[in-house]
């Protein structure tokens, strides 16, 4: 199991491409296209696309002028079922040890990584495609 504030280049490359398909509304965009967009190797993100087209997240559109598209509409693609189909399910210990107790009785940090992790899965969990998609455009600037 991996902590919830991990987030992988798989993932990040994931969340991003979805956001990117939902702003560009009734079209598909390439492998090439995204990877672009991303700064990213194609290959890579030709993988992580699968991945997501067999989870059901997008559709593949094979020969020239193919590419991916959403599966569903924004609105039904929470970001905790992209972030576990890569990072696995999530946990909310928050300890660095990987430990439910810390062998003192009490976190070292004050309890601060477990409530950062709960407030980021519950994010997560509430957060769907939509609401995120407004940011894509600032996020790809940096």
């Amino acid at each position: 199991m991996n902590g919830p504030l991990k987030i992988s280049e798989a993932t990040s490359l994931a969340l991003h491409s979805l956001a990117l398909l939902a702003g560009v509304k009734g079209r598909q965009l390439s492998a090439k296209e995204l990877a672009g967009m991303l700064a990213a190797s194609e290959a890579h993100l030709s993988k992580i696309m699968q991945r997501m087209h067999k989870k059901g997240l997008v559709n593949s559109f094979r020969g020239p002028g193919g590419g991916f598209a959403l599966a569903l509409p924004p609105e039904r693609i929470m970001l905790i079922d992209v972030y576990e189909e890569f990072e696995g399910p999530v946990t909310t210990t928050g300890c660095l040890l990987d430990q439910n107790v810390c062998a003192g009785g009490a976190c070292l940090l004050g309890g601060v990584l477990g409530d950062i992790s709960r407030k980021f899965v519950n994010y997560l969990k509430q957060t769907n495609l939509s609401e995120i998609n407004s940011g894509i455009g600032g996020c790809l600037n940096d």
